[in-house]
């Protein structure tokens, strides 16, 4: 058997899926406005798997079912659903205590654990994620959740206390910033979804959701959660063509907030949409060309390992993903067949296979897209040098090695966010270095080298021109409690458990000057408990 009919055969007749596994049409006729679970009886968009099902027609991708396709009407209902619960800041939520939003979002984890299978079954079918990856971003974001439920206890406790200072007490606090607009990205349509979505309501702002293209059914299970959980107007959700509903949402100049994470052309073009822009605050994670850095010096095998890892986990559909490999060419050789044979052992199959590695890519237009990649870069004098490298059937993209990659191809400029790894030959290591000068992406960096001369004196340079530098390890967002960020066009704020909920938040005080009778009034409103701002109460 062909290689080629070996990757065709990965895609099996719907009768030979097995049935835990299966996964009937799911068709969303309802959508989250004000408190309400509003039926919709409009335009549906129809979802596709990246799966294919094995038919007598030939391979066809599996449909899974339906969601809502909103307008600006729906979208401006929501939008005053939002400003209405937030009120100016006087409403219920954005005026409730610490303690009442942390009983709130514990409900929320709570039903939303009660949808663990489905959610994890739609994240497989949805973007072709395997099923231990799948199971894992939703354990992850339960565990997200959980221990930013833990860090804002920590924050409320270090504000619990009054401040003095030339004769003036206050006490300093986080409050909420107002409308967020919510947008997250297809690769983690969970996870990195609520990554900001979760510390912008619990700091108690009022938020428009909009699900990403791919991934979308992904939350309908937990839309009667949101419901449930939170005051009317709390969380809303918007559906539609993005292009459409939500340049119209910016330009009202009602959105305090832009949580997005997508491409930097897009953020530009949403926040130059918005009429006041000193009163919105940009929360990005955006572009990355994450580049790996081979020295001479390094270990190869222990190289290979951590960039098969870096460059091909969910293959390679991760802002975070390695992007391209600078190696010296003194061991280039050396790697490439090394890394070849890594690639040649690495698991293909559907989401459901045990041990899956590389699985079907989720957007539709990527392997096209890839293999123009390619073939610009063997007319600019690279070629594919690992076996098999170059095969696509249907939505399945064999991982690639292209080499020696240079300046006039795509794949030295363009993230490609998908299975193909570009390998850059070096010389010297101020090339680079100054690969990461010109380059408009500042996320991270991975280093590998033993050398301790040689990794001291990239480290202090790198810091400068991304965010994190990662040593003998691939590039990564983790631990949740480390910083998150990057320079240039590749981010904009700050997410981490900690750091997240100062992004949806600004630090207010109350604060009087000591004497008598201010004294004994702060005293007043503390011991009776007429303010859930200027208190002592010590969250545990």
């Amino acid at each position: 058997m062909s290689f080629q009919d070996q990757i065709k055969s990965l895609f099996v007749e719907e009768s030979q899926i097995p049935e835990e596994f299966h996964l009937g049409e799911i068709h969303q006729k309802e959508y989250l406005c004000n408190g309400e679970l509003k039926p919709w009886a409009g335009e549906v968009s129809e979802v596709y798997s990246p799966i294919c099902i094995s038919t007598p027609e030939g391979l066809k991708r599996k449909f899974i079912g339906t969601y809502p396709i909103g307008t600006d009407k729906e979208a401006t209902e929501a939008l005053d659903a939002a400003i209405a619960a937030y009120d100016n800041g006087r409403g219920d939520w954005p005026t409730m205590g610490i303690e009442g939003r942390i009983k709130c979002m514990e409900k929320f984890v709570y039903m939303m654990s009660e949808q663990r299978e489905l959610v994890i079954k739609l994240i497989m079918w949805e973007i072709g994620k395997g099923q231990a990856d799948a199971a894992k971003e939703f354990d992850r974001t339960v565990e997200y959740i959980n221990n930013t439920i833990d860090a804002l206890k920590d924050i409320d406790r270090q504000s619990s206390r009054f401040e003095i200072a030339e004769n003036v007490v206050a006490q300093i606090r986080r409050s909420p910033l107002g409308v967020v607009l919510c947008m997250g990205p297809f690769n983690y349509p969970l996870n990195e979804t609520f990554t900001t979505l979760i510390p912008a309501i619990i700091m108690g702002n009022t938020l428009l959701f909009k699900p990403p293209k791919h991934g979308t059914l992904v939350h309908y299970p937990l839309l009667k959660a949101l419901q449930e959980c939170f005051p009317k107007g709390v969380v809303n959700t918007v559906y539609g063509r993005g292009a459409s509903v939500i340049p119209e949402l910016m330009r009202s100049g009602k959105i305090n907030v832009l949580a997005f994470i997508g491409s930097s052309k897009v953020a530009n073009d949403l926040k130059k949409e918005h009429p006041k822009l000193n009163r919105l605050r940009a929360v990005l994670s955006l572009d990355a060309k994450n580049a790996g850095i081979v020295t001479k010096y390094a270990d190869i095998k222990l190289s290979v390992n951590e960039i098969i890892l870096g460059a091909l986990s969910f293959n390679g559909q991760r802002c975070t993903a390695l992007k391209i490999i600078f190696v010296h060419e003194s061991i280039a050789d050396e790697f490439n067949k090394q890394l070849s044979g890594a690639i040649a052992e690495l698991k293909c199959g559907m989401p459901w296979t045990k041990g899956v590695f590389i699985t079907p890519v989720a957007e539709p237009g990527k392997p096209d897209y890839l293999k123009a990649c390619i073939e610009d870069a063997k007319v600019h004098g690279a070629k594919v040098v690992n076996e098999n490298g170059d095969t696509t059937i249907a939505s399945f993209v064999f991982p690639a090695v292209v080499y020696p990659v240079n300046n006039k191809m795509k794949l030295y400029r363009e993230e490609q966010f998908g299975p193909v790894i570009p390998v850059v030959p070096f010389k010297n290591i101020e090339e680079t270095i100054d690969y990461l000068i010109e380059s408009p992406h500042g996320q991270q960096v991975s280093i590998f080298s033993n050398n301790v001369e040689e990794i001291a004196s990239l480290i202090d340079p790198l810091v400068n021109l991304v965010s994190r530098v990662n040593i003998n390890s691939q590039c990564q967002r983790g631990p949740d409690n480390f910083p998150f960020t990057g320079r240039k066009d590749s981010a904009e704020g700050t997410l981490s458990v900690t750091d997240a909920l100062r992004a949806f938040s600004i630090r207010s005080l109350v604060a009087t000057k000591m004497n008598d009778t201010n004294k004994k009034l702060f005293n007043e409103i503390v011991k009776d408990h007429h303010s859930n701002f200027l208190t002592t109460n010590f969250i545990f």
